[in-house]
């Protein structure tokens, strides 16, 4: 594996996993009055977007780690329609 891959999966996992703890706190709590909707909707959008351009471009770290951050990141912002 390059050197630049190994860059790319990991800065892919700490970025994606940032997002874990404020899946598992807002899922815990029922609460998401601290989530700005706005900003969740434009990032959720901006992930998808980052997604594609991974997927037509084939790099897998970009890939993946837009993938997975699209799917914590949605939760979050359907957790935030639901519980306001």
């Amino acid at each position: 594996m390059p050197d630049t891959d190994l860059i790319g999966y990991l800065a892919a996992t700490l970025t994606t996993t940032a997002f874990i703890p404020q899946a598992w706190l807002t899922w815990k709590t029922r609460r998401a009055e601290g989530v700005s909707l706005l900003m969740y909707s434009i990032f959720v959008i901006g992930i998808a977007l980052w997604l594609a351009y991974g997927w037509m471009s084939g790099i897998w770290p970009v890939i993946i780690a837009n993938a997975i951050t699209l799917l914590l990141a949605s939760f979050i912002l359907l957790m935030k329609i639901v519980y306001k």
